[in-house]
């Protein structure tokens, strides 16, 4: 039985994931708005129906991962380790998972292109991105015993969040992530100040090991 369910699994798996490469390839080469959902079952050699089974949209076809990224930001918070705290396991998952990416990588590259020249690709990318947030905002309003939508737990996930556009562009976008967790936790008080203390407070931890 197990094995007929992992079969199944990751036949469901190579069906999608042929879905998101073929879309990928046909909005690249023709166009996202020159491409309909018919094409690209045919490129993937499945049917139209089929592929609304993997993709509720046309869009949702240029975010094959959203689900994942979204299920892996609430665990990172439900599944900390025992005595870290919220903010360090946020901080954590953020370097692993999103400072981590190559700035000159041509497919994400490409795939930002597609995203910023694309008006209805954009629009789906900040509806994703709000409904990521919220759900991580319940998610450490649920770790830290309060009300859904309080206003901390609300503010926290929205300023985690954002640091992942934040260090777009940076040099090192590592430190630089770090140096914006690093201003969550102590507080911003006078910009300036702030983001010097910051700075050096990562270097130094960075330095004697403490960096993650």
């Amino acid at each position: 039985m197990n094995e007929t369910v992992g079969r199944r699994e990751r036949k469901k798996a190579q069906t999608r994931q042929a879905l998101a490469d073929a879309a990928g390839r046909l909005f690249l080469e023709h166009g996202y708005e020159n491409v309909g959902v018919r094409d690209v079952a045919e490129a993937a050699d499945v049917s139209v129906t089929t592929l609304f089974k993997h993709f509720p949209s046309k869009e949702a076809l240029v975010f094959d991962e959203d689900e994942d990224v979204e299920a892996a930001l609430v665990a990172a918070v439900r599944d900390r380790a025992a005595g870290q705290s919220v903010l360090h396991a946020l901080r954590d998952h953020l370097l692993a998972t999103r400072a981590t990416r190559r700035i000159d990588d041509p497919d994400m590259i490409a795939h930002l292109n597609l995203v910023r020249r694309t008006p209805e690709l954009q629009e789906y990318w900040d509806r994703m991105w709000r409904r990521h947030e919220f759900a991580l905002a319940a998610a450490i309003a649920e770790a830290a015993g309060v009300p859904e939508g309080d206003l901390g737990a609300a503010a926290l996930a929205r300023f985690a969040l954002d640091t992942t556009s934040l260090i777009r562009g940076q040099d090192d976008q590592q430190q630089a992530m770090r140096d914006l967790f690093t201003l969550l936790e102590t507080g911003f008080g006078d910009v300036g100040t702030a983001t010097s203390q910051a700075s050096h407070a990562s270097a130094d931890a960075a330095a004697s090991g403490g960096g993650h």
